[in-house]
């Protein structure tokens, strides 16, 4: 091998050196000279590609939007907000949850004021979905600009309505949101192109293709935990599709919609979109119910599993198609030969980003019973070290607020139920009302020795907080992560990356990082979705892409001006006596498995041509005598 490869390379080294030759006979020029040139060549090859690139990023329009008090400055003066006080059901009262200052009210939609927005949206679709690629491109291109100039507001924003700390906002709501960008303007096109297919052996004739068209208007209806990329998320796909876009935020992240939807518009008015093509709509269950059944074309739903069935009983009255993205419980797996110091720093990003708000975020870590204690020894003083506080307060945290009135309880009740149960609470773990701490916070929490039969073994925790349980084969490990109704995300840590890869294989799960985070999502061509109670289809990579359209299979002559689709004349009305046969002479022609009885095959179709009136007495096929 080593020798054929040695043979190789001198047989390119010789080649190279004859055309080297051959080129410095040509124009004269020595090897130097030559040398010389292509320097130059390189560079100035180089130049042009650099100004090339620079005059087309100054060519994308910078938008500018204004902002209130509350968007441009982290702090600020503003009454206090109680959860559950008396407000008029018409309107959706909005407040920081780490300071619990009222931010102002919004618009509670009607059914009706939905419809009419989905009507609008119709209108913008019908003209959206005749443009071009390119024109799809500069919007996407605007938008990323207006992201890259306007970072420091969209994460304030998104920490002054969710409570997360900087940081995670630009981990969860910038860069995720830049990524998909990038990949549906580098690579959106080629996957919404028309796609060859094959025609078949009997159809050998024919042209097959795909061809991927818009199915008109997207509803969303998406959560709070990450309300920039919760909207940008389905609105870059739906539109880079050829969609119209008509998104329910959720009523406890409705306040930084109002910004967002600014910048929106503004982009859609620079690359010449139509002005309704987006439209965002606040409210609470009756616009929910009013934007699934009120005539959009497909439905996004981000949520809870409760609900995510509720979507699908209200979309089956229209036979609206759905894709549900719920709840997700998922495993992180340590094996004994795992490089902990690396995993550990991993471990708190996936149990306690946002606050542990994640659809895909690390529940339930199973670490191996050889460095179980090893793991806990270095997990437990980072958590206990970890600073939680109001991430706009001037002071760098590491845990912010969350951002649902009523989930510290909640979160705290299912703790209390695994320590009552036999698990060890090694950080956190207490509870203050919001009046008490400031803001509706709960601190990071360590669970250790978690196990079947407690509530939080089952339930989604959605907070912060890291159970931790023991594991010592693969089999049991598999079987322990199995063990859960929801198969979102799934995650394994191992020396051995084959031993890893054969894990994660066995996991009931819709995605699998190997040696790695939930880095699935940071790959945007691949799709994101789970199994189970986790829900079903994909948005996201380039099944969520084609998802947004309705794939027309199309089948036309491929050489028309020399063979064209014809009824063989046996099959032609009145049919003809050798009809059948002709039919299973074909079939055996095309189909039999071996040349020796397709040659049957097509001695017995000539037969059937050239002596049709040998089958005059024998109709379509053998008699059976009464």
């Amino acid at each position: 091998m080593e020798a054929a490869a040695a043979d190789a390379v001198k047989a390119v080294q010789t080649l190279c050196r004859a055309g080297i030759d051959q080129l410095l006979s040509l124009t004269g020029l020595t090897e130097t000279q030559l040398i010389q040139l292509a320097i130059v060549a390189a560079v100035v090859l180089g130049v042009v590609y650099l100004l090339k690139d620079v005059v087309s990023s100054l060519l994308i329009p910078s938008i500018k939007v204004e902002t209130t008090d509350a968007e441009a400055n982290d702090i600020i003066t503003a009454a206090k907000y109680t959860p559950g006080q008396a407000v008029d059901k018409d309107v959706i009262p909005c407040y920081d949850p780490s300071t619990m200052q009222l931010l102002g009210h919004l618009p509670a939609m009607s059914a009706a004021e939905v419809r009419a927005r989905i009507a609008k949206a119709k209108e913008a679709a019908k003209v959206w979905r005749q443009s071009p690629f390119s024109q799809r491109r500069r919007l996407l291109r605007i938008l990323l600009k207006a992201v890259m100039e306007n970072i420091d507001t969209i994460c304030r924003v998104s920490s002054r309505d969710s409570g997360k700390p900087l940081l995670d906002a630009v981990l969860g709501e910038v860069v995720v949101t830049c990524e998909k960008i990038h990949w549906l303007c580098r690579e959106g096109e080629r996957y919404l192109k028309p796609e060859r297919r094959s025609a078949g052996i009997m159809s050998f004739y024919k042209s097959a293709r795909v061809e991927f068209h818009p199915v008109g208007v997207v509803g969303a209806i998406v959560p709070w935990n990450y309300p920039f990329h919760n909207v940008l998320n389905p609105l870059t796909a739906a539109l880079f599709a050829g969609n119209a876009l008509v998104i329910k935020v959720s009523e406890h992240a409705s306040w930084s919609s109002q910004y967002y939807g600014r910048l929106i518009s503004a982009a859609l008015a620079a690359a010449g979109a139509p002005a309704d093509l987006v439209q965002i709509v606040t409210g609470y269950g009756e616009a929910g119910s009013a934007l699934v059944t009120g005539g959009v074309d497909k439905v996004i739903f981000v949520g809870s599993t409760q609900v995510g069935k509720l979507v699908q009983r209200a979309a089956a009255d229209t036979l609206t198609p759905v894709v549900l993205e719920l709840g997700g419980k998922d495993p992180v797996i340590v094996a004994e030969d795992a490089d902990l110091g690396t995993v550990v720093q991993v471990a708190l990003k996936a149990a306690f980003l946002n606050g542990g708000q994640n659809c895909a975020g690390g529940e339930r870590f199973f670490v191996h019973d050889k460095v179980y204690d090893k793991f806990l020894g270095m997990v437990t003083p980072l958590v206990q070290g970890m600073r939680q506080g109001n991430p706009l307060g001037g002071e760098v945290v590491d845990s912010g607020a969350l951002c649902m009135p009523g989930l510290a309880e909640k979160v705290h009740g299912l703790v209390e139920d695994a320590v009552a149960r036999g698990a060890r609470l090694l950080a956190g773990g207490r509870l203050r009302s919001a009046q008490e701490a400031g803001g509706q916070f709960y601190p990071p929490t360590l669970l250790a020795d978690v196990r079947p039969g407690m509530a939080i073994w089952e339930e989604e925790v959605f907070g912060p907080v890291m159970s931790v349980i023991r594991w010592s084969s693969d089999d049991e490990v598999v079987a322990l992560a199995n063990d859960c109704p929801f198969g979102l995300g799934s995650n394994v840590f191992c020396g051995s990356q084959a031993r890893a890869r054969s894990i994660a294989s066995r996991l009931e799960a819709g995605m699998s990082s190997v040696n790695d985070f939930a880095t699935t999502y940071m790959c945007q061509s691949l799709p994101f979705g789970g199994v189970k109670h986790s829900g079903f289809d994909r948005f996201a990579g380039v099944e969520g892409l084609r998802g947004l359209c309705v794939p027309k299979a199309v089948a036309e002559d491929r050489f028309p001006w020399l063979m064209k689709s014809t009824i063989p004349p046996p099959w032609q009305h009145p049919v003809q006596p050798n009809a059948f046969a002709f039919g299973r002479a074909l079939v055996t022609m095309f189909y039999a498995p071996g040349l020796i009885y397709q040659a049957r095959g097509l001695a017995a179709l000539l037969h059937c041509l050239v002596f049709p009136g040998a089958y005059a007495s024998r109709g379509a096929g053998k008699t059976k005598a009464a």
